[in-house]
Protein backbone atom coordinates (compact mmCIF):
# COMPACT_ATOMS: atom_id res chain seq x y z
CA UNK A 1 0.00 0.00 0.00
CA UNK A 2 1.24 3.43 -0.91
CA UNK A 3 -0.46 6.35 0.83
CA UNK A 4 -0.37 10.15 0.48
CA UNK A 5 -1.90 12.88 2.62
CA UNK A 6 -1.98 16.40 1.22
CA UNK A 7 -0.23 19.20 3.07
CA UNK A 8 -3.52 20.71 4.31
CA UNK A 9 -4.96 17.39 5.47
CA UNK A 10 -8.04 17.72 3.27
CA UNK A 11 -7.37 14.66 1.11
CA UNK A 12 -5.78 11.25 1.40
CA UNK A 13 -5.08 8.64 -1.23
CA UNK A 14 -3.73 5.13 -1.42
CA UNK A 15 -2.78 2.66 -4.10
CA UNK A 16 -3.38 -1.03 -3.47
CA UNK A 17 -2.19 -4.04 -5.46
CA UNK A 18 -4.82 -6.15 -7.24
CA UNK A 19 -4.87 -8.66 -4.40
CA UNK A 20 -7.79 -9.88 -2.25
CA UNK A 21 -6.14 -8.34 0.83
CA UNK A 22 -6.69 -4.91 -0.77
CA UNK A 23 -10.31 -4.84 0.43
CA UNK A 24 -9.37 -5.33 4.09
CA UNK A 25 -6.44 -2.92 3.91
CA UNK A 26 -8.53 -0.26 2.12
CA UNK A 27 -11.24 -0.48 4.78
CA UNK A 28 -8.65 -0.01 7.54
CA UNK A 29 -7.02 2.96 5.76
CA UNK A 30 -10.39 4.65 5.17
CA UNK A 31 -11.57 4.09 8.74
CA UNK A 32 -8.27 5.43 10.09
CA UNK A 33 -8.50 8.58 7.96
CA UNK A 34 -12.10 9.18 9.02
CA UNK A 35 -10.97 8.90 12.65
CA UNK A 36 -8.18 11.44 11.98
CA UNK A 37 -10.74 13.86 10.52
CA UNK A 38 -13.23 13.29 13.37
CA UNK A 39 -15.74 11.73 10.99
CA UNK A 40 -16.13 8.36 12.73
CA UNK A 41 -19.91 8.54 12.28
CA UNK A 42 -19.37 8.00 8.53
CA UNK A 43 -17.17 4.95 9.14
CA UNK A 44 -19.66 2.14 8.60
CA UNK A 45 -21.23 3.42 5.39
CA UNK A 46 -17.94 4.65 3.92
CA UNK A 47 -16.09 1.39 4.54
CA UNK A 48 -19.03 -0.64 3.20
CA UNK A 49 -19.13 1.34 -0.05
CA UNK A 50 -15.34 1.30 -0.44
CA UNK A 51 -15.43 -2.47 0.08
CA UNK A 52 -17.99 -2.85 -2.70
CA UNK A 53 -16.07 -0.70 -5.17
CA UNK A 54 -12.65 -2.19 -4.41
CA UNK A 55 -14.15 -5.68 -4.74
CA UNK A 56 -15.60 -4.72 -8.14
CA UNK A 57 -12.17 -3.49 -9.22
CA UNK A 58 -10.57 -6.74 -8.09
CA UNK A 59 -13.10 -8.81 -10.03
CA UNK A 60 -13.02 -6.88 -13.28
CA UNK A 61 -9.69 -5.03 -13.60
CA UNK A 62 -6.17 -6.36 -13.54
CA UNK A 63 -3.98 -3.74 -11.98
CA UNK A 64 -3.54 -1.38 -9.08
CA UNK A 65 -6.56 0.08 -7.31
CA UNK A 66 -6.56 3.69 -6.14
CA UNK A 67 -8.69 5.03 -3.30
CA UNK A 68 -8.90 8.78 -2.71
CA UNK A 69 -10.87 10.66 -0.05
CA UNK A 70 -11.49 14.40 -0.01
CA UNK A 71 -13.04 16.26 2.89
CA UNK A 72 -14.86 19.33 1.59
CA UNK A 73 -15.96 21.96 4.08
CA UNK A 74 -18.08 24.98 3.28
CA UNK A 75 -21.79 25.57 2.83
CA UNK A 76 -22.49 21.89 2.08
CA UNK A 77 -19.79 19.85 3.85
CA UNK A 78 -19.30 16.45 2.28
CA UNK A 79 -16.92 13.58 1.87
CA UNK A 80 -15.90 12.57 -1.65
CA UNK A 81 -14.53 9.06 -2.11
CA UNK A 82 -13.06 7.81 -5.39
CA UNK A 83 -12.00 4.30 -6.40
CA UNK A 84 -9.92 4.02 -9.59
CA UNK A 85 -8.68 1.08 -11.60
CA UNK A 86 -7.09 0.51 -15.03
CA UNK A 87 -10.20 -0.93 -16.72
CA UNK A 88 -11.66 1.81 -18.96
CA UNK A 89 -15.17 0.33 -19.11
CA UNK A 90 -17.62 1.98 -16.71
CA UNK A 91 -19.39 -0.33 -14.27
CA UNK A 92 -22.93 -1.37 -15.07
CA UNK A 93 -25.63 -1.47 -12.44
CA UNK A 94 -27.52 -4.75 -12.57
CA UNK A 95 -30.72 -5.95 -11.05
CA UNK A 96 -29.76 -8.95 -8.95
CA UNK A 97 -32.18 -11.81 -8.58
CA UNK A 98 -33.13 -12.96 -5.11
CA UNK A 99 -30.67 -15.87 -5.17
CA UNK A 100 -27.74 -14.05 -6.86
CA UNK A 101 -24.54 -13.83 -4.83
CA UNK A 102 -23.45 -10.56 -6.45
CA UNK A 103 -24.78 -7.68 -8.52
CA UNK A 104 -25.91 -5.39 -5.71
CA UNK A 105 -22.77 -3.27 -5.15
CA UNK A 106 -23.61 -0.31 -7.38
CA UNK A 107 -27.21 -0.32 -6.18
CA UNK A 108 -25.89 -0.12 -2.64
CA UNK A 109 -23.63 2.79 -3.58
CA UNK A 110 -26.51 4.60 -5.30
CA UNK A 111 -28.90 4.16 -2.37
CA UNK A 112 -26.41 4.91 0.39
CA UNK A 113 -24.71 8.00 -1.01
CA UNK A 114 -25.86 11.54 -1.70
CA UNK A 115 -24.51 11.36 -5.25
CA UNK A 116 -22.34 8.95 -7.21
CA UNK A 117 -20.97 8.52 -10.69
CA UNK A 118 -18.15 7.36 -12.90
CA UNK A 119 -15.70 9.15 -15.16
CA UNK A 120 -12.78 8.24 -17.40
CA UNK A 121 -9.36 8.55 -15.80
CA UNK A 122 -5.88 8.90 -17.32
CA UNK A 123 -5.56 5.15 -17.49
CA UNK A 124 -8.87 3.52 -16.71
CA UNK A 125 -11.85 4.86 -14.81
CA UNK A 126 -12.88 6.33 -11.47
CA UNK A 127 -16.09 5.52 -9.62
CA UNK A 128 -16.95 8.09 -6.98
CA UNK A 129 -19.54 8.79 -4.32
CA UNK A 130 -20.38 11.65 -1.95
CA UNK A 131 -21.65 11.47 1.59
CA UNK A 132 -23.02 14.43 3.52
CA UNK A 133 -20.97 15.30 6.60
CA UNK A 134 -23.26 15.48 9.63
CA UNK A 135 -23.40 18.88 11.32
Amino acid sequence: MIGVLDSHGESAEWTFPADPSAVRIARAAVRGQLRTWGLEELGDVTTLLVSELVTNSLRHAAGPIGVRMVRADGSAPHLLVEVSDPLPDPPRARTARHDDEDGRGLQLVAHSSRRWGTRPANSGKTVWFELAVPA
